[in-house]
């Protein structure tokens, strides 16, 4: 492993553990971060907790924070619902700014639109992340109806040409969709905001379902390459584990934490 080389644990892949365990958890297996989503704090603000819980909790444990996720479906949106989701898109930027973190990350939009819009989209929330210091990750998704592959999304950050602004690469996504870590030759290493990873079961997947992800190397994922032909482009920001799957959300967090990041490892 390489010293650049910095491992997170997304809360995701926890779900079922209360946000002080699951960094307790990461904490305790030696992961290197953590990455939050929005419900991280919308659970706490449903709990009745202060509005500075997930801050508090985090920084109490003194692990950095490597992303922190926004709320989809801004590419598209129009009117009151729009306005919405660009208030929350600013509100985690702020919180991301607050804990110390560079990133935040969102996944395109699910259904289908004009591409041109979406690049616009993607102009109007990077400046936003520009007035925090922060740059935004986005995300395709393999499931999604349009913007469903690497070549997809990079069309639209092309067109947004925003400096803030870049992709998100997942192996769990790139496999799915019929990628290869080959899909990154022609990928500049600038593009690349932001990494997660987990493995894909082998065998018949049925369309929709993502809450089957495994630990490096239990699936078909070519994780050596993978983690290769990142390094290859010279990005040296952090790795988040994201593998949310009900099997693993029944067993004990710290067990879950301590085997991934042991499986992680030996791909590496």
């Amino acid at each position: 492993m390489t010293p650049a080389l910095r491992l997170a644990l997304h809360t995701w892949t926890l779900d079922t553990s209360p946000l002080p365990d699951a960094v307790a958890a990461a904490q305790a297996a030696g992961w290197d971060a953590i990455e939050l989503r929005r419900l991280d704090w919308n659970r706490a603000r449903e709990a009745g907790r202060a509005s500075t819980w997930v801050e508090d909790t985090v920084r109490a444990s003194g692990l950095p924070v490597a992303c922190v996720g926004v709320e989809f479906g801004w590419m598209w949106a129009d009117g009151a619902e729009r306005a919405r989701l660009l208030a929350v898109f600013d509100e985690q930027c702020a919180r991301a700014r607050a804990l110390g973190c560079e990133t935040v990350m969102s996944p395109v939009d699910k259904g289908t639109g004009d591409v041109a819009r979406a690049a616009a989209s993607v102009r109007e929330v990077g400046d936003i992340a520009a007035r925090h210091g922060v740059r935004l990750a986005v995300e395709f998704n393999s499931q999604c109806e349009q913007l469903n592959t690497l070549e997809a999304v990079r069309e639209v950050l092309a067109k947004a040409a925003h400096p803030r602004c870049g992709l998100l690469f997942d192996a769990y996504h790139m496999q799915r969709s019929g990628g290869s870590p080959r899909s990154l030759d022609d990928v500049r290493g600038d593009e690349i905001v932001y990494v997660q990873f987990s493995d894909v079961p082998r065998g018949e997947l049925k369309r929709g379902e993502v809450l089957n992800r495994l630990p490096p190397g239990q699936g078909c994922v070519p994780f050596k390459e993978f983690f290769a032909a990142v390094a290859a482009k010279g990005y040296a920001g952090f790795m988040s584990y994201e593998a949310p799957n009900p099997a693993a959300w029944a067993r004990s967090g710290r067990d879950v934490a301590r085997e991934a990041l042991a499986a992680t490892r030996a791909a590496l």
